[in-house]
This record gives C-alpha cells, structure tokens and sequence, in this order.
C-alpha cells in the first residue's frame, strides 16, 4: 500500500457534491470506460483517471482559480502522458450534460493505452 492511499480512501468517503454527481456518471462503464475515483498517481491525488485513455478529470472549487500547485501538478501529470479535463464544480452541477458530452468526445479521441 502507498503511502498516499490511506488519504485517497479518506477522499473517497467525502467527495464534493460536484464530485459525487461526476462519479454518479463515470462508474460502471456507463461513458463507454473505466474510471476510478480519488486515485494516487506519483505524489498525486486525481478526482477521477481512465488509466485505458490515460485521462484525468478534476472537478475544481474556486480554490483552483490561477492556483500554481495546480498548473505545477497538471504539467507534471501531462509529462507521464496524461490528458487533464478540468471542470468547474458549478458547470457540473448545472450543466452535467455538457461535461459529459466533452469528457466523452475527448476519451474517444484519444488512442487507447493498451
């Protein structure tokens, strides 16, 4: 076990409501991929990662306006050869077709990893 994965259990028992509402429609395959939810990568915890599409979604509090951890973190996680879909919580919560409509057209576009 990483060291990191006590934390992301931690973060999984207390999404966001934005994170809750996202994962409603992640799990289970139910975009056409597999996604798993509050996951380490490096020195990293991501909201939700398809690891076949090597694609990453973050949904984002006002907290990550101009937030530099966050510009360091994601070009970081884009020199491993991830893909990085931000999202505000707000878009999420009021436009969730229109998140899911571009989470979905970006992993069909990307090549699978396998």
């Amino acid at each position: 076990m990483g060291v990191l994965t006590p934390r992301a259990r931690a973060l999984r028992k207390r999404m966001t409501e934005a994170e809750t509402v996202l994962w409603k429609h992640l799990r289970g395959q139910q975009l056409g991929h597999k996604f798993r939810r509050q996951e380490p990568i490096g020195r990293f915890i991501v909201d939700f990662v398809c690891y076949e599409k090597m694609l990453i979604i973050e949904a984002d509090g006002a907290h990550h306006l101009n937030n530099t951890y966050d510009q360091a973190r994601d070009e970081w996680l884009k020199a491993q050869g991830y893909m990085v879909l931000r999202f505000w919580n707000s878009d999420i919560l009021k436009n969730i077709a229109g998140v899911l409509e571009k989470i979905t057209r970006v992993a069909n576009e990307l090549k699978q990893n396998y």
